[in-house]
This record gives structure tokens, C-alpha cells and sequence, in this order.
């Protein structure tokens, strides 16, 4: 592993590259060689949420399952957000009793995921996918145990670069999610804003991945 892509729902299937491609449970492919698997907001359906959860629970025990998620909360849908709360706190457990990481989907509720992971005493690494915020909304997140993952918003927001240099070193990882960039971009740009080598900015996430992921591979 050159490169590793936290977030992508994209499989590129480069030797270089060890990507985490999201699954949905009703769309499971079973060619992609590591993913997350969750349910994320926008897909909550009440009429098939105990067979997308047994899908989890049970995908969950194979070793490609890198990770829970993305799953979480968007307070910018529909969706009640008391079901999305029942159906997030549903995958954290078995996240928790698994003991797999969570990769998480987070719109206008930071404080809502902090106060979750406390009334449910998560201690499994829970990331927070796209990060886009300020440098205070990053620092309770961290300050809280939480890791951030940057992808296409470091690219198009030059603000975020002061935010991206202010986290910690063995907190942060790097992603594409849905943009039609490459993650050696984003590495680069990365690389670039930490005054890092590539080199440099590489082994750090795979020391990042290592602690997050327990050397699962």
C-alpha cells in the first residue's frame, strides 16, 4: 500500500492504492476486495432496516470489512431525525461489539455524533468523512477522540488548508469519496499544505491506519 483512500464509492483497483469502498448492504458487490459497510441517511428505509442490519451484522465478520459506515446523521433531509438517531446508534453497537472503526456521514449535527459517542461509550475510531469545518469545529472533534478525513473540499476550499495544518499528525487520513480526482491529488495538495515529502505524508497514514484498522490486512 502506496496510497490508502479512506472514503470512496468508486473501486479503481490500483496495486498502489488500498481503498475503503463503501457498500450499501442491498447493493452489496462482492468483487470489491476491502470496504465499510452501512446504511448511510439518506437510505433509511424503515420497511427493510432489520434485513439491511442482519446484511451488517453479518458482512461485518469478514475480514475484507474494514470499517462500519458510512452511516450518521443529515439534519438537511427528510428523514425524521429521531429514526436516523435509532438506526446510527443501531450500527455503532455493533460497530462497539465488533470492535471495527466507523467511517461517518455528518451534516449540521457535530454536537448530536460528540454527545451519541458519549451516551453510548463508543471506544471503537469513529472519522468523520469529508471534513469541510472550521479549525474549532475540528478541535472539538478531536478534543472528543474523533478523527477527520479531508478529500475533494481540501481541494476546492483553500480556506481549509489552516484547518488541514492544525490537526494532529495521528489524526487525520485522506479521501476521494465521490470526486473524479485521484487520491494521489489529494496527497499532494496534503503533502504540500503539512510541508511534508510525499514520502513523508505517506508513512504517516500508514501508521494512522495501522492504529485505526489494528493491521487487519
Amino acid at each position: 500500500m502506496e496510497y490508502f483512500n479512506l472514503h470512496t464509492h468508486k473501486f479503481t483497483n490500483q496495486e498502489t492504492v488500498l481503498e475503503l469502498v463503501n457498500q450499501y448492504p442491498r447493493e452489496f458487490d462482492v468483487s470489491i476486495p476491502h470496504y465499510s459497510i452501512g446504511i448511510h441517511p439518506w437510505r433509511i428505509a424503515e420497511n427493510s432496516l432489520e434485513e439491511e442490519l442482519q446484511i451488517i451484522n453479518d458482512k461485518i465478520l469478514e475480514i475484507n470489512c474494514l470499517s462500519i459506515g458510512e452511516c450518521g446523521f443529515d439534519k438537511r433531509i427528510e428523514i425524521p431525525f429521531t429514526l436516523q438517531e435509532i438506526v446510527f446508534e443501531r450500527q455503532l453497537l455493533l460497530a462497539q461489539k465488533h470492535n471495527k472503526p466507523v467511517v461517518i456521514h455528518c451534516v449540521a449535527a457535530f454536537q448530536e455524533v460528540i454527545a451519541i459517542k458519549k451516551k453510548l461509550k463508543i471506544t471503537v475510531p469513529m472519522i468523520i468523512h469529508g471534513f469541510s469545518k472550521n479549525k474549532q469545529m475540528a478541535k472539538g472533534l478531536i478534543d472528543n477522540g474523533f478523527y477527520l478525513s479531508f478529500g475533494k473540499y481540501l481541494l476546492q476550499n483553500p480556506e481549509l488548508k489552516t484547518v488541514f495544518e492544525s490537526i494532529p499528525n495521528d489524526r487525520f487520513f485522506l479521501e476521494t469519496d465521490t470526486a473524479e480526482v485521484g487520491i494521489e491529488e489529494v496527497y499532494a495538495l496534503a503533502a504540500q499544505y503539512k510541508n511534508w515529502s510525499l514520502d513523508e505524508l505517506k508513512q504517516q497514514i500508514k501508521s494512522n491506519f495501522a492504529t485505526v484498522f489494528k493491521n487487519r490486512l
